[in-house]
């Protein structure tokens, strides 16, 4: 059958690409304590995007204003990462886009649409391959439920790495899930070192091994390998099933301290987890790579408020704590502090149905706090 045989040869082609990945990934750490200028990209993205985004600039260049005036800290505006742009040029990150982001040394990046169907594949999936952004850290906190939840999602493998590239033949389609000891690894690893730079005594590991048992069960021995050399750190495995319906048992969901997931259940959890802190326009996201950085809001780029004329009731708050993991990232603690109580003590609450409680307002009352 051609079709089988065509089929065949993809596969052999994507399989040798995935080892090739592996093979030549590298690794170059920065110091932001010690480096003399810091370059900040700045995308708008589609959607609600260059709304929240530009609101959590402003706040940027409040914190940032004496460090800006000195040239140490950059904020570098890149334009064309469109959801017009991509499909005219038909490329998810374009060629020209993606050699000015590489200029920068962290991204703060606002919500991207991605084409339903079609081959085109999500501009944030491409980022992460191409920036090498491995871990997806996004933090939900309840303090009055004793909720402090840091989420280490697999960011470069899992579903998401040949999403756009499976095998349809008639009657037939097939996507792949990509695991590697090599991603395991790093990301266990960061997650672990989390844990006990921050005090933290527990580490959950998501999986689906008892069913997906060679991909989540390579994750979840590699995630115990790593493990041992944490003997202070409790380890504990769940079925990401079970765990969904964990979040929401109020008596058991605030013993929960670090989440370790492979990517497509780190996805999907992270949105119930925001959604239970106030909503998925409450919650900031971090994608770390050894050289680059990107933060963003961890949903979507809501056109239909665009369409509808509510843009400006979009809630800036997920992209205004992006900012503040942004700030830790490259060192500028004082400042993430001083923007964390500022939003803690923020009492603008952004909605469509209360007159003036636009994202403008919750900005401008946040830097009157700040």
């Amino acid at each position: 059958m051609k079709e089988l045989e065509l089929a065949c040869e993809s596969f052999r082609k994507l399989v040798q690409e995935q080892l090739d990945r592996v093979a030549n990934a590298k690794s170059e750490k920065v110091d932001y304590s010690t480096k003399k200028t810091v370059t900040i990209g700045i995308v708008d993205g589609d959607g609600i995007g260059p709304i929240i985004t530009g609101e959590a600039v402003k706040v940027l260049e409040h914190l940032l204003k004496d460090e800006i005036a000195a040239g140490s800290i950059v904020l570098k505006k890149i334009e064309g990462l469109t959801i017009e742009n991509r499909l005219a040029l038909n490329e998810a990150v374009p060629k020209a886009v993606l050699e000015e982001i590489k200029t920068c040394d962290v991204l703060l990046k606002g919500p991207t649409t991605t084409p339903m169907g079609g081959k085109m594949e999500s501009a944030n999936v491409t980022l992460r391959r191409e920036l090498d952004l491995y871990a997806n850290v996004r933090p939900v906190s309840i303090p009055e439920e004793g909720i402090d939840w840091m989420f280490y999602r697999e960011n470069t493998e899992g579903e998401y790495v040949l999403g756009s590239r499976g095998v349809e033949l008639p009657g037939l389609a097939m996507d792949f899930k990509v695991t590697t000891d090599f991603g395991t690894r790093r990301i266990a690893r960061a997650a672990f070192e989390y844990a006990k730079n921050n005090g933290k005594t527990r580490v959950s590991i998501v999986t689906k091994a008892n069913i997906m048992k060679k991909t989540d069960g390579k994750f979840t021995a590699i995630c115990h390998e790593v493990a041992q050399d944490y003997p202070d750190i409790t380890v504990d495995d769940w079925y990401i099933d079970i765990m969904t319906a964990n979040l929401v048992n109020t008596k058991l969901r605030n013993q929960f301290q670090v989440i370790l997931l492979p990517n497509l259940y780190g996805d999907i959890i992270t949105d119930e987890a925001a959604q239970i802190q106030g909503g998925v326009g409450t919650a900031g996201s971090a994608n770390i790579g050894d050289r680059y950085a990107m933060f963003e809001a961890i949903h979507g780029s809501a056109p239909r408020m665009i369409e509808r004329g509510q843009g400006e009731y979009a809630n800036p708050a997920s992209m205004v704590k992006a900012s503040a993991m942004l700030l830790r990232h490259i060192c500028r603690v004082d400042a993430a502090e001083r923007l964390e109580k500022a939003m803690d003590a923020c009492d603008v609450v952004v909605s469509r149905y209360t007159p003036g409680a636009t994202a403008y307002a919750y900005t401008d009352a946040l830097i009157k706090l700040l």
